[in-house]
């Protein structure tokens, strides 16, 4: 579903802030993978993602979607491939409009339109059953506006909208970052479920550990833009805290506490 082949990617380059977050990245997802990154800061994890969405081009390399390769497609064009949940609740999600027709928006994403009406009763229906899945109440709050919910119910309505179409690929950007610890766990289960529910292909920029642990199939570790740990399956429902931490140190050469990680 996710092909890497040799992705590099340099910031100002020729200047005294010179940075390579991207040093030669191979990655290949298959269809239903759900893989967390965790890495310290700097290790290229949101850089990945974000070469993946288009947000900038790569300096080298390919990126493949389903078969395709969109390495040229600029970001609104990838945009029909991919689903994407940020890590501020505010962003994904149109404060002033109202649950239903936030969905509405999701619903119609690529599609052609018309001058029918905006909701139909069916849809209305349909957007009722999908928040009650949340159980967050919402599904009785469909003409409230988004701007009024908590941070964790406008999280998980972004999920909501990011999978109504079944994306290719759902990204997700430390989605749970900006979230109490309650919510961003009934948040993750909402984030299980639906992956698991519409088999998904997942890729999930976390900075904690035991959220990398305890979800998806998959754990890639980076450090200084290169992929220096992957596993999977057995290996991976094995792992704990301090085997990923001893990890760490092993394959990066340096401490935990010399490197500044900020893995929680």
């Amino acid at each position: 579903m996710l092909e890497l082949k040799g992705v590099y990617k340099t910031f100002n380059p020729g200047t005294v802030n010179e940075k390579r977050a991207l040093n030669g990245i191979d990655l290949t997802l298959r269809e239903g993978d759900f893989v967390t990154v965790i890495g310290s800061n700097g290790a290229g994890k949101s850089t990945v993602l974000n070469a993946i969405a288009g947000v900038w081009p790569i300096d080298r390399g390919s990126i493949i979607i389903d078969g395709q390769d969109v390495t040229s497609l600029p970001e609104h064009k990838r945009a029909k491939f991919l689903g994407r949940v940020f890590q501020d609740p505010m962003t994904g999600t149109a404060a002033t409009m109202q649950i239903q027709e936030n969905l509405a928006l999701a619903r119609r994403r690529g599609a052609h339109r018309t001058l029918r009406p905006g909701i139909t009763k069916k849809e209305q229906a349909e957007f009722r059953e999908m928040l009650r899945t949340l159980d967050l109440g919402l599904e009785d709050r469909m003409t409230a506006k988004v701007g009024l919910l908590s941070g964790g119910q406008r999280q998980a309505l972004t999920l909501l909208m990011a999978t109504l179409q079944k994306p290719k690929l759902l990204l997700l950007d430390e989605h749970t970052a900006a979230l109490d610890p309650k919510t961003a766990e009934k948040v993750l289960g909402t984030t299980d479920s639906i992956i698991r529910e519409h088999h998904l292909t997942a890729f999930m920029v976390t900075h904690n550990m035991k959220d990398a642990i305890a979800h998806g199939n998959r754990l890639i570790m980076m450090n200084e833009g290169r992929i220096i740990l992957d596993i999977s399956g057995e290996e991976k429902k094995r792992l704990t805290m301090k085997d990923l931490l001893d990890k760490f140190a092993e394959l990066s050469g340096s401490s935990i506490q010399s490197d500044k990680v900020l893995l929680a």
